[in-house]
């Protein structure tokens, strides 16, 4: 009924413990590179936006 220690869970010293939480960091750096890039790709937009803007106003 329930698992097994040695099968499922982990302490915190156990290898396997470290390659779930290598996993998971990676996975985190992952993610925070796509939001970087997605808040560079809105920085651009916003830049060239404002730019339009001032070009037209100017005009």
């Amino acid at each position: 009924m329930f698992p097994l220690p040695g099968c499922c869970w982990s302490e915190p010293g156990d290898s396997s413990h470290a390659k779930y939480q290598q996993r998971k960091l990676h996975m985190l750096k992952g993610w925070r590179d796509a939001v970087e890039r997605q808040l560079a790709a809105a920085n651009a937009a916003i830049a060239t936006l404002e730019q339009q803007i001032e070009r037209d106003s100017a005009s």
